[in-house]
């Protein structure tokens, strides 16, 4: 199966795209697509002409960079997504992009997605920050994520479809690939006063951490819930891409990431506490009872993780690329905010 996984755009031609989905395609037009934001990955739009294929498509290959791959490989993080779409993408109560193909070779990582082009919905620039009218739409996109998994997260990753946020492989790599991060980091930018406060213990705070993420309820979590992997309708309904970090654990992982991460400091500090209140009132409308004294400490705890995002994509970005480094600085000076604000310092 491994040789039927292109290894650079320039395979996925014609007689590929027939042998592997029995599209004729006439002629075709290549665009990269995506550069700065899906760090993990090569993503590029296809223009197809042809009797029997789609207009258009988006494809997903490994990343450019050998260290995002290294991370990527060593994460599952490819392997992850093509069983997503082979498995739980057609139970998933919130919007997610249709795909045509998914393939990993579990031995190499090679792996290629083929889904629909979605070019034609609105997109939120993570920079710039999310209306609170588009947070609150996917706050309750995230209720009913978690909900319909709710208590079944340990299920999940038993069955091989998640991997655990307390799976022994996240202790084993991200100290690693964090050092690695925070090295570069910290030569080549000037980080705020509170991350270098937290960076140098982190690594070794990592797997207690970890633990804490996991101590349930569990369910489905996303795992890259932020503003750059969604989509909105013209009614203003999410539409959410990249399942290469799907994970189980507690559900305030997605929603303090996206919060911290996908909200101007404004913003985050004014509506913060309405949009974890709405993903309660959303997991209360469900039916669940729920501690959301518990949760808002797990919210905290999730939120200081965070550190590791802008931290190791750090090491597969270009950071001379103004587009990269402007995404680093805003993740750092957003993670800034929710350490003062939310005294994520007691919970070293």
């Amino acid at each position: 199966m491994g040789a039927q996984i292109p290894g650079v755009i320039g395979d996925v031609d014609a007689t590929w795209l027939k042998s592997e989905l029995g599209w004729d395609v006439d002629s075709m037009d290549v665009q990269q697509i995506g550069a700065g934001i899906g760090v993990s990955s090569a993503l590029y739009r296809l223009k197809l002409r042809g009797a029997n294929c789609p207009s258009s498509v988006i494809v997903k290959l490994p990343a450019l960079d050998e260290a995002a791959v290294f991370t990527s490989t060593m994460l599952r993080m490819y392997i992850r997504e093509a069983n997503f779409f082979g498995s739980l993408c057609n139970e998933m109560p919130i919007g997610v992009p249709v795909a045509y193909l998914a393939r990993v070779d579990e031995a190499t990582s090679q792996f290629v997605v083929v889904m629909e082009d979605l070019g034609q919905l609105r997109i939120v620039d993570q920079n710039e920050g999310m209306s609170i009218t588009d947070a609150r739409a996917v706050i309750d996109a995230a209720a009913k994520l978690h909900a319909k998994w709710w208590g079944r997260g340990d299920e999940l990753s038993a069955a091989g479809t998640t991997i655990s946020l307390g799976d022994p492989i996240y202790p084993a790599v991200l100290p690693f690939v964090f050092g690695e991060g925070w090295e570069k980091l910290t030569k080549e930018m000037q980080l705020p006063a509170s991350i270098m406060e937290i960076g140098p213990k982190f690594a070794e705070r990592l797997p207690s951490l970890l633990q804490s993420l996991v101590t349930g309820p569990n369910t489905l979590c996303h795992g890259d819930y932020r503003a750059d992997n969604m989509l909105f309708d013209a009614q203003g309904e999410p539409v959410v891409i990249d399942f290469q970090l799907l994970g189980s654990g507690t559900g305030a992982y997605d929603v303090a990431y996206f919060v911290t991460q996908s909200l101007s400091m404004q913003d985050a500090s004014q509506y913060e506490r309405e949009l974890f209140e709405r993903w309660i009132a959303g997991l209360t409308a469900a039916g669940l009872v729920v501690d959301a004294e518990d949760l808002w400490l797990q919210y905290r705890r999730c939120a200081l993780f965070c550190l590791v995002y802008p931290v190791v994509a750090s090491r597969g970005m270009d950071l001379n690329n103004p587009r990269e480094r402007l995404l680093i600085e805003m993740m750092n000076e957003r993670f800034d905010r929710a350490v003062r604000e939310l005294n994520l310092a007691e919970l070293m």
